[in-house]
């Protein structure tokens, strides 16, 4: 039997479930459903890495001037990746809104497991962090949906892939990496969603691979790993021992 956390703990987790899982997904849905194409939307929430090192460096963790470089590598290398892709059609303020509140939810949604609840175990924890979630969907689900749906099974593709690979797989792997580092290296890694998303539809679906994304890809990927890389700590031997 896999002990429940303390209730402090408890509220934590369940705190940062309703920000990463609830707050993230449903501003990026209602962006899109209010016509914010995905490439803008990719680019607004790709900001996360910036924001989280803004806000991180403002509470407990210090940036070098190498992570800045990354961040400023990686967004560039976002932007090209996105960029043929970028499309202003179906702005709004309404979609503009939705997918900050997703930027900050998921933000914040970070920093905060990382300060309060960076250790606990995965089962226990998605349960507490999915229910806490769902408190937040249901009711602005019967507020703005109509509760009719019609089963595809493009639909259903979907659905299963939301839930098995980005609920389950990814999410559980963000919180191994907050577990394992700091917040600013871990929401790093999300610069690598656009490049990745487009190697997989070109796999997929044929779609093509420009010559300005695949320069994207390789900018990204050096501002990551400018991001990831640890700089030793040289020390200066002492003098030896008087015998």
């Amino acid at each position: 039997r896999i002990p429940l956390p303390p209730r402090r703990r408890v509220m934590h987790i369940a705190v940062a479930g309703i920000l990463i899982q609830g707050g993230y997904l449903l501003g990026v849905f209602e962006a899109i459903r209010q016509g914010m194409g995905a490439g803008l939307a990719a680019l607004i929430v790709g900001l996360q890495p910036v924001l989280t090192a803004v806000l991180g460096s403002l509470v407990s963790e210090r940036i070098t001037g190498r992570q800045w470089l990354g961040l400023g590598l990686g967004l560039a290398g976002v932007t090209m990746v996105v960029w043929e892709r970028l499309s202003l059609t179906g702005l709004s303020v309404t979609s503009v809104a939705a997918a900050t509140a997703a930027l900050l939810s998921i933000t914040c949604g970070t920093l905060y497991q990382k300060r309060h609840a960076p250790v606990f175990d995965l089962r226990i924890g998605s349960v507490i962090q999915f229910s806490a979630a769902l408190m937040l969907v249901i009711p602005v689900s019967l507020l703005f949906e109509n509760r009719q749906v019609a089963w595809t099974g493009q639909l259903i593709g979907a659905w299963l892939w939301s839930v098995v690979a980005l609920s389950l797989g990814a999410t559980s792997l963000l919180f191994l990496l907050i577990q394992r580092g700091a917040a600013t290296k871990v929401a790093s890694l999300m610069y690598l969603t656009p490049a990745v998303t487009a190697v997989m539809a070109w796999i997929l679906f044929g779609e093509i691979l420009s010559g300005i994304m695949v320069i994207g890809m390789a900018v990204t990927a050096a501002g990551v790993a400018s991001m990831l890389r640890t700089v030793p700590i040289r020390t200066v031997p002492g003098p030896s021992p008087v015998r």
